[in-house]
């Protein structure tokens, strides 16, 4: 018989400036700072506000505006010491990192924080920082073959008591991690467009990172992932990017945006375009996160501005339930003032979504 099923709740993560030069490349004001201090009152802020995920970016090189860049995990764990509630998702790229080191390194903060840390599997875009750093640069899908390499070394040293995997990239025999993760084990994010990307989601991943965009184009999107993933026996959940201005009146956000493009800083830009590009053509469909991304898209690195929160409270509210009715499970934002911002959308936005969600009509499934 029928039965009577709400869709849980959006969620929502920020991305933690670990980074210098905030989240857009322009050269407009950005009361952001990059340091510890002001990311541990950032991260408080966020969890009084209603924010349920933090992600903490990985870069070895400069590069776009990016000048200094904290070590993720170790920031992190800064993070968790200082909140109660947040998750901390942690970049991390295969390659660099190897899958028993970082195993190890997560089980541990899981110990010391309870089921509060999380990861983020990034497969690479930027060759010149593996080059700087010394790192074989793989081919496209090669890089996505080993991130699931990884995903599924993290798994099984997780959960299995004597874990042996004969691999492309790795190779474990009769491994045993002691202590393990306490339960809930750590979920496992990753993103991407490409069809590898998606792919590899289908099979092993939590959760789907994509870029922003419009309610349409990420309903094919995720379409297609979970088309594969029925096919596969699994369940993946989808995270969207957006960067949010939140104003009293639609022309105050709007002229916000307008400043930032029209400080946008051309040779930094057209460099990040290039880089991820390149990146994106060298996928056997030719195209990745940033085939369509026009310059002003990309003044904002993961196309935030296309996911369209900009203007009001109530318009924002509106359009993030759009992107759930598409299929988004989490929205990842991004600020031009963090502290003051975060708490603004939480205090003005996170209200207003939570009343339209439980304004919508519940869906009625098969038993």
């Amino acid at each position: 018989m029928p039965v009577e099923r709400q869709r849980e709740p959006i969620k929502f993560a920020y991305w933690v400036p670990n980074v210098s030069g905030g989240l857009v490349i322009s050269s407009i004001e950005q009361r952001t700072s990059w340091e510890i201090d002001y990311n541990r009152k950032l991260a408080q802020i966020a969890e009084r506000s209603g924010f349920d995920y933090a992600l903490s970016q990985i870069r070895f090189t400069a590069g776009y505006g990016a000048d200094n860049q904290h070590e993720p995990l170790t920031f992190s764990q800064a993070l968790l010491a200082s909140t109660e509630r947040l998750k901390l998702i942690v970049a991390l790229l295969p390659g660099p990192w190897h899958p028993a080191v970082a195993a190890k390194q997560i089980a541990t903060i899981n110990n010391i924080y309870g089921a509060r840390v999380a990861v983020n599997i990034v497969s690479g875009w930027f060759r010149g920082e593996f080059t700087a750093i010394g790192e074989p640069w793989l081919d496209h899908d090669e890089r996505y073959r080993r991130s699931e390499e990884f995903i599924r070394s993290l798994r099984g040293i997780w959960t299995e008591e004597s874990f042996t995997f004969n691999g492309d990239f790795y190779r474990f025999r009769n491994y045993s991690l002691k202590p393990k993760p306490i339960d809930p084990q750590p979920e496992i994010f990753q993103g991407g467009s490409s069809r590898a990307a998606r792919d590899m989601a289908s099979r092993v991943s939590d959760w789907y990172f994509t870029n922003g965009n419009t309610p349409e184009e990420i309903k094919k999107q995720v379409d297609d992932i979970q088309a594969k993933a029925r096919e596969n026996g699994h369940s993946v959940k989808v995270g969207v990017n957006a960067f949010a201005i939140a104003r009293d009146t639609e022309a105050e956000a709007k002229a916000v945006l307008d400043e930032i493009i029209a400080k946008a800083i051309p040779e930094a830009v057209h460099g990040f375009a290039h880089e991820v590009k390149n990146a994106g053509k060298a996928s056997p469909e030719g195209e990745g996160n940033w085939a369509k991304s026009s310059f002003q898209d990309l003044v904002q690195y993961n196309d935030g501005f296309r996911s369209n929160l900009i203007g009001t409270p109530q318009q924002i509210a509106e359009r993030i339930l759009a992107l759930k009715e598409a299929g988004a499970d989490l929205i990842l934002l991004g600020f031009l003032h963090f502290q003051e911002e975060v708490e603004f959308f939480g205090r003005e936005v996170i209200p207003l979504v939570r009343k339209l969600e439980a304004a919508q009509p519940v869906a009625v499934a098969a038993e």
